[in-house]
């Protein structure tokens, strides 16, 4: 069965299946090194007070969330400016599983990207790439999830470069997502494919579940941000929709 949702009469998607791209919050979640913690407390009780009620302290880059250009540049844009019309996306995801189990330094390359296009369809205008690496299966483990070496480097895949260059310059696509927590590969510490997104204000997601629910294309993102004005960043929402 296929359902329709409209959209302030801008733009219709039609979808058979809706799935959820967002991990849980919770105080044990990863954190990246130097990010405050998840907190959480309760403050009123239903017994005490007649209603429940928690406060919550997190970083803007933790649990699955999207980064602002102003978290790289001074004087960037911040995630408040983020229009409406841009948190909808038509979206494709790239398995890169195979890959990033034989090498955790894995990065997507202009080959995957051509091999992908080969086999489902040229990869359109506007569209965001998600990055389906398998690393959603360690998020309830810390250790194997950021997988440092004896330095404390990282070690987990990502989005080349090249690639995104490519994918940016050639696709004109709306940005990147994955399931780790950068679309940088961990053991990139000058965070050069947030960068080259960033600058150009498109869509970073990082974090991300489920990615194993979806198909290769005919999707489309909703993203649910936190409006916190001149935030570098926010906890979002994603939610799929299915074609």
């Amino acid at each position: 069965m296929t359902n329709q949702l409209n959209l302030n009469n801008l733009k219709t998607i039609a979808y058979s299946q809706i799935i959820d791209l967002t991990h849980s919050i919770h105080p044990n979640i990863p954190i990246w090194p130097g990010d405050p913690a998840t907190e959480i407390a309760t403050v009123s009780e239903i017994e005490k007070n007649g209603y429940f009620l928690r406060k919550f302290s997190m970083g803007e880059h933790s649990g699955t969330h999207i980064n602002a250009p102003n978290s790289f540049y001074a004087g960037g844009a911040s995630i408040d400016s983020y229009s409406s019309q841009s948190l909808v996306s038509p979206a494709i995801a790239i398995d890169i599983r195979e890959q990033s189990l034989a090498n955790p330094d894995y990065t997507l390359t202009i080959d995957d990207i051509l091999t992908w296009e080969r086999q489902h369809k040229l990869i359109e205008p506007g569209s965001l790439v998600l990055l389906y690496t398998g690393w959603q299966e360690k998020w309830d483990n810390e250790e194997a999830f950021f997988n440092r070496d004896d330095r404390g480097i990282c070690h987990f895949p990502g989005f080349g470069k090249a690639a995104t260059q490519f994918l940016l310059e050639e696709r004109s696509i709306a940005g990147v997502g994955t399931d780790t927590h950068g679309v940088d590969p961990g053991r990139d510490e000058s965070f050069a494919v947030n960068k080259v997104v960033l600058e150009k204000q498109r869509i970073v997601l990082e974090n991300l579940a489920n990615l194993d629910f979806l198909p290769a294309a005919d999707i489309t993102l909703v993203i649910g941000i936190l409006r916190l004005l001149g935030g570098s960043g926010s906890p979002v929402s994603v939610l799929a929709f299915v074609a």
